[in-house]
């Protein structure tokens, strides 16, 4: 081999391995160019944080016993009136019913003597149809026991005890409703035997909303039968349901 062929080889090794350095240090600055973007790459996934919050409907106050604003002669008659109210607080967005049902709910005397059972105050008789009747009336000789419904937010009421402003109660959707107090009374029964809506809200009460039922007996004179001489207590229950 001669000293020229020799040359030649060293030369083409030497151009090899600076080619060969080269190529990495370009792929090294390539890499140092590139690794920022690779490492500031996004990939997002999303999820969810849920929180229930449940219905709370109560009364915020009881409805209160009643005591009867005064005594009636049982021989020469008379009338006396007592009132219960109760706070209803709701965050149910569709409201509630609050209905009412008095024991022997499907009979006759839903007020009966303490002592001797006596059935001498009869449940009102005028309702119409299971619906209030317009004005306080009485049809017979007998002492009777009625009561009537009133809001504070006079749209609470169902509608049996909202008057037509002249004869009628239950006083039909697209009307002109009056909601003047003790006009419409209802019998303590329904011919069904069921519980009685009395209040029908449509929105939630946050802050509470006051209704009052007023209890009303009325004793004519020379009753019959004449009301044996004893208190007299009727039992009611008042059911609170979500709309």
């Amino acid at each position: 081999m001669t000293a020229q062929t020799l040359q030649k080889i060293v030369g083409s090794a030497g151009f090899a391995f600076v080619a060969a350095i080269t190529i990495v240090i370009m792929a090294f600055i390539s890499f140092i160019i590139a690794e920022p973007q690779v490492g500031h790459s996004q990939v997002d996934r999303t999820f969810y944080i849920r929180q229930t919050i449940t219905d709370e409907t109560t009364f915020l106050v009881d409805p209160t016993d009643v005591t009867m604003d005064g005594d009636i002669s049982g021989i020469t008659g008379g009338n006396s009136t007592g009132t219960s109210q109760f706070v209803i607080q709701s965050n149910n967005a569709t409201g509630y019913l609050v209905s009412i049902e008095f024991e022997d709910n499907a009979g006759l005397y839903a007020m009966r003597g303490d002592t001797t059972g006596s059935q001498g105050i009869r449940d009102y008789e005028n309702d119409v149809a299971n619906e209030p009747s317009f004005g306080f009336a009485t049809s017979s000789d007998a002492a009777v026991f009625a009561y009537t419904v009133s809001a504070t937010t006079t749209t609470d009421l169902d509608d049996s005890f909202v008057n037509n402003g002249a004869n009628a109660c239950n006083e039909p959707v697209g009307g002109s409703p009056d909601y003047t107090e003790d006009i419409c009374w209802k019998a303590p029964t329904s011919t069904d035997g069921l519980p009685y809506n009395i209040i029908d809200r449509g929105s939630s009460a946050i802050t509470g909303a006051t209704s009052t039922i007023k209890f009303r007996v009325h004793v004519p004179p020379n009753a019959s039968p004449v009301p044996t001489a004893e208190t007299y207590t009727a039992t009611a229950t008042l059911s609170l349901i979500t709309q």
